[in-house]
């Protein structure tokens, strides 16, 4: 309004005015009763969408039991893993089989305490409240991840199964072990920025590094256990054939087992926001967790792209990986994410904005969560509903599983992970573009913030 507006603060007569407005209207009360006794979801799930939802697939590709990421935001690794052990699997000839999420948990940790340090001595001459700073400062080793991230830890330090490196209280209870790691990482970029101040020579400066990354490491190997560096692995088939390995790596063993590298696959994102275009490539500034790894770089494109190549890999026999806002229009109990699923504007007798573009603007949704494609329902060349493995154990949706009806993927998918070669010729033109830049808080870079949790709405 310009400089020449005044704030308006309540008035008696508007406070009487919204109390006689809800009074007047008998299904104010009654909804009020309801939701006074019964939870407000409960009250606006929409049966509808309940009775013409069911789990039957055209394409159907899991037999296996479902993961549990428990108390911790590892949903992006646990579904990188998941979509791996789908092939290792079948190259095992066994219907069970997991690699070490725990692994892969240690070396993102200590990775991004060095990513996270590094980018203090980068902006060390800036001060504490310039907005990049805080935002680094704020969140320094939040469980979330984005696919390339998963790529570079399993690039760098490769996988093992999770005999050999199983879960512990902190891997599957992350809380107190990131208030720890917080605690140090905070100390050592003030260390860190008072060198750099201070006019230290830079082999000064890594020293003081490495000392901080002694103590993480020293912290982690507490909490976690110390990560295998070579295993004999052997294993019964699903035919009871008995077989073992050499000796081998976690390098080796990724080698083995994983059928495609995973600097092959590409992430198609649709953000509708008309300041991005669609067919650019995008990257958010300081999303990464191995320095010198490959950078997060998104390709924008429409949604229907998204669901053809999606369901082209489905139908190819591969599941698909892929990010989205989990906290929205979603029944966990059902295991049912269709957009409908709770008749808000029904209950409280208001439209509720439903625009994708607008959601990621006034930060209303953004990637919250990763899981894997492992199905889909086609009626001729259009997908009606798909499946997801979820990573939340079997308590929720039908032993794990969730079915996403097709409307769910128009407003609240952000991400796929599909290999390039499927991508059309303009598509890979177009990501050989340099990326543009955004800015470090920017929605895009979400899923690097934390991830959900069952018990998380």
């Amino acid at each position: 309004m310009g400089s020449g507006y005044e704030a308006v603060a309540l008035t008696d007569d508007q406070l009487a005015g919204f109390a006689a407005e809800y009074e007047q209207e008998p299904r104010h009360r009654a909804v009020g009763n309801a939701v006074a006794e019964v939870a407000a979801d409960k009250v606006a799930l929409n049966r509808k969408v309940i009775f013409e939802t069911d789990f039957t697939f055209s394409v159907h590709l899991d037999d296996w039991k479902v993961t549990n990421q428990k108390a911790s935001g590892r949903c992006w690794m646990f579904a990188g893993l998941n979509l791996l052990r789908a092939s290792a699997m079948q190259r095992m000839n066994t219907k069970e089989f997991e690699f070490s999420q725990n692994y892969i948990l240690f070396w993102d940790k200590l990775e991004r305490a060095n990513f996270f340090l590094e980018a203090m001595i980068q902006t060390a001459e800036r001060d504490l409240d310039d907005r990049e700073v805080a935002f680094l400062l704020s969140s320094p080793m939040a469980d979330g991840g984005q696919w390339h991230m998963f790529g570079n830890i399993v690039g760098k330090h490769g996988l093992v199964p999770k005999a050999f490196m199983p879960e512990t209280e902190s891997s599957s209870n992350t809380r107190r072990l990131n208030f720890i790691l917080l605690a140090k990482l905070r100390e050592g970029a003030k260390r860190l920025r008072g060198l750099c101040r201070d006019g230290a020579p830079p082999a000064a400066v890594q020293a003081a590094k490495n000392e901080i990354l002694s103590v993480v490491y020293r912290i982690l190997r507490m909490h976690l256990g110390a990560p295998p560096t070579r295993f004999a692995w052997q294993w019964q088939d699903k035919d009871r054939g008995f077989h073992r390995d050499a000796e081998t790596s976690p390098l080796e063993f990724r080698d083995a087992y994983v059928e495609r590298p995973l600097d092959e696959y590409v992430c198609l994102v649709n953000d509708p926001r008309g300041a991005h275009p669609y067919g650019r490539t995008y990257t958010v500034r300081y999303l990464g967790n191995v320095v010198g790894g490959d950078p997060v770089i998104y390709l924008n494109t429409d949604v229907p792209t998204m669901k053809r190549l999606a369901a082209e890999t489905l139908t190819s026999g591969e599941p698909v990986w892929f990010g989205c806002d989990m906290s929205k229009m979603t029944n966990r109990d059902l295991g049912i994410m269709d957009p409908d699923i709770y008749d808000y504007d029904a209950l409280y007798g208001t439209p509720f904005e439903k625009d994708k573009e607008a959601g990621l603007l006034y930060h209303h949704s953004q990637m919250t969560h990763a899981m894997l494609f492992t199905g889909v329902d086609m009626v001729g060349d259009r997908p009606r509903r798909w499946r997801v493995e979820n990573s939340w154990g079997e308590e929720h949706g039908s032993k794990g599983f969730f079915v996403m009806n097709d409307g769910w993927f128009d407003r609240y998918i952000y991400e796929v992970a599909v290999r390039k070669e499927l991508l059309s010729d303009d598509l890979k033109k177009a990501l050989e573009m340099p990326p543009t830049e955004l800015p470090p808080w920017d929605p895009m870079g979400a899923l690097a913030g934390g991830g959900l949790q069952p018990g998380i709405s």
